[in-house]
């Protein structure tokens, strides 16, 4: 409890601060950043965080995401289906590109790096790598962790930056989601949907969802929506609260002490995520001369970060947040069914090539 308390003091410190510094995000980005501080600042009390308090987080955030599916972003979703398989491919050999560059730069093997800089997929990734021999797991979360860290950072500081007319942005079609609700207009409507959104995320995670404490309850939610059940939108203090789980949770997971080769791995993993969201600016280009959408929309949609954290900028700046999550959403799927499989083979090809290469290596010293 004390290691609990004294994570949450440090979460809301850095909320308020970045508050008063006008930071976009403060309630991510705060937690987060201090969270993250905090572990290695004092030693005597090492952070707590349960992971049931960012599942909560992710269910909130998942029904906020629900509630903006409409018919008419539906049918816009099935014209952009072409477009979402183009960006996906075109993003995932990018981020195989510099798995190579970064292997080769590195020394790491290059199975390792690859599962380490596949966006959007982290407990996919993770999952695989416990399950493969010759694996790296830790440098393997840690450029999953950082390229996540650094989303977080880079992807609100671009989009509120005059490159994206500040904090302009198109109104999305959802927009009953774009006000946040009064407490007071949340019951009784609420309880029953927040019952729903509980049984759907229990329901997609037993049926092993990928990420399923949110798509369950936003898939849930969307059905009732496009039915004609409408929900209350959450106050903006329920999602600040959302940020600060979930910014306290990430801020927790990074651990470059634990890497073999600190100082070359913490650079090349801050280089390729700063590569890749570059590479994603220039994505964004391609997909607005494509559809017309919003630079900030087209931006967030591929993002390599992941859906909760992308979607909340969205909310936070009015982007379009049924295109977003579509984008995002779909990129997990393409991971789960598409991707995945393909590293299992990849990688039962390439482990061979890493072992006969450090072999030779050892042969040669």
């Amino acid at each position: 409890m004390i290691r609990f308390l004294y994570t949450l003091a440090t979460a809301l410190i850095g909320g308020w601060v970045f508050t008063l510094i006008h930071s976009p995000l403060p309630w991510l980005l705060g937690p987060m950043s201090f969270v993250f501080l905090g572990a290695r600042a004092f030693k005597l009390f090492q952070p707590n965080w349960p992971e049931y308090l960012r599942n909560t987080a992710m269910i909130l955030i998942g029904y906020s995401f629900g509630l903006s599916f409409t018919s008419e972003t539906l049918a816009e979703m099935g014209k952009q289906l072409p477009t979402m398989v183009l960006m996906t491919v075109l993003l995932m050999l990018m981020c195989a590109f510099i798995a190579f560059v970064v292997s080769k730069l590195t020394g790491e093997p290059l199975p390792t790096v690859l599962l380490g800089c596949i966006p959007g997929g982290l407990s996919q990734m993770l999952v695989l790598a416990e399950d493969t021999k010759g694996i790296d797991l830790t440098t393997v979360m840690f450029l999953q962790l950082s390229r996540t860290m650094i989303n977080i950072v880079a992807v609100p500081l671009l989009i509120f930056s005059p490159l994206f007319g500040g904090t302009h942005s198109t109104v999305p079609t959802g927009a009953s989601i774009g006000a946040s609700s009064a407490w007071n207009a949340l019951f009784p409507d609420i309880v029953p949907l927040m019952a729903v959104c509980i049984v759907a995320a229990f329901l997609a995670q037993k049926i092993r969802f990928p990420t399923a404490f949110l798509l369950g309850p936003m898939i849930a939610v969307a059905a009732l929506q496009l039915s004609g059940v409408h929900g209350p939108a959450l106050p903006s203090s329920v999602l600040n609260v959302a940020q600060l789980l979930i910014g306290s949770y990430i801020g927790l997971l990074l651990r470059p002490e634990s890497l073999a080769h600190k100082k070359k791995m913490v650079g090349f993993a801050i280089l390729s995520g700063i590569v890749i969201v570059t590479g994603s600016l220039g994505l964004s280009a391609l997909l607005r001369s494509l559809h017309p959408l919003s630079a900030s929309t087209s931006f967030l949609s591929l993002a390599p970060g992941g859906l909760d954290q992308m979607g909340l900028i969205a909310k936070e700046i009015h982007a379009d947040m049924a295109i977003v999550s579509c984008y995002q959403v779909f990129r997990i799927w393409f991971i789960f069914f598409a991707i995945t499989p393909l590293m299992k083979l990849a990688i039962k090809r390439l482990l061979p090539l890493s072992d006969a290469k450090s072999s030779n290596a050892k042969k040669s010293v």
